[in-house]
């Protein structure tokens, strides 16, 4: 793991968009980054427009390129996600990161930079609130993103689901949006899920899609050997006519019922307001104790 270094006040934060456009100035979240005492970097791509994109692919890597060779930037947030970091990733460099590595920020499609980052350097990243959900964020979910930027403590209790399997674990945190590390699966930007802790969450998608993906993940061995695994918000879900006839919870755990490690529903992280903090790359504890969960960095 590369400890990535935390922010102080004064320090750049800089804003790109590599996937999707934005559909409005982000004065809220550039208001509430200064507050915190940095300084805002805006790309090119935030005012940048190709078809549903924040200008083409080749604008979109260089944007973010320009910020992860600049060493004067602490921190790359993503403004949003959408769909697109997949046709970008491939041509990024992130190697200065194994002896200068930066936090980058983003939830849902920068899954998949989380993930490279993960697997091909060892590098921590923060899944967590971006520009464009800022105004409808919950305070305490900015709260969190403020305390893992800034290296203040972070701690979890979770709300007892009947459905949580008691354990307790200790390792390194991975993970993300579901679909994105379906995706990935065999890329390079794939990872090593063995005695890892995953969290995964989700949005839009059909019940029997979640199935289907929970197993294709099942299938390549991804599951069997985790330390843990925590599962946030599935919000937004849909049924067909002819009801799946199981919830998400019920779906995953029916799949890793012989598998004896904790699982940690509710927790609140993805698509919601309330999208708190995690500090994926980074060690955690996942405690489950009478079906109620608690995650504390280590």
């Amino acid at each position: 793991m590369v400890q990535t270094p935390f922010l102080k006040a004064g320090d750049k934060i800089a804003i790109t968009c590599p996937a999707k456009k934005l559909a409005a100035p982000m004065t809220d979240a550039i208001t509430l980054l200064q507050s915190w005492g940095l300084e805002v970097i805006l790309g090119e791509t935030v005012d940048a427009s190709y078809h549903q994109f924040a200008g083409d692919d080749e604008l979109r890597a260089k944007d973010m390129q320009r910020f992860i060779d600049n060493d004067s930037i602490k921190a790359i947030i993503a403004a949003r996600g959408g769909y697109g970091t997949i046709r970008i990733i491939d041509k990024l460099d992130f190697s200065s990161f194994t002896t200068k590595p930066k936090w980058v920020i983003g939830f849902s499609d920068i899954t998949i930079i989380h993930a490279h980052l993960e697997a091909n350097y060892g590098v921590q990243s923060i899944h967590g609130q971006m520009p464009v959900n800022i105004p409808d964020a919950s305070a305490h979910s900015l709260k969190t993103l403020k305390k893992a930027l800034f290296g203040e403590e972070l701690h979890y209790t979770i709300h007892p689901n009947n459905l949580n399997r008691d354990g307790n674990a200790t390792a390194t945190l991975i993970g993300g949006n579901l679909s994105l590390l379906i995706a990935i699966q065999g890329s390079v930007s794939d990872m090593d899920y063995t005695g890892k802790i995953l969290f995964i969450e989700d949005v839009g998608e059909y019940l029997y899609a979640i199935d289907r993906m929970i197993r294709a993940l099942d299938r390549a061995g991804k599951l069997k050997n985790l330390a843990g695994l925590i599962v946030g918000g599935f919000t937004e879900i849909k049924d067909n006519d002819i009801p799946f006839g199981q919830t998400v919870p019920e779906i995953i755990m029916e799949i890793v019922k012989n598998y004896n490690y904790p699982v940690c529903f509710d927790f609140p992280a993805g698509h919601i307001p309330d999208n708190n903090s995690l500090i994926l790359g980074s060690k955690v504890n996942l405690s489950v104790q009478n079906k109620q969960g608690t995650v504390n960095y280590v």
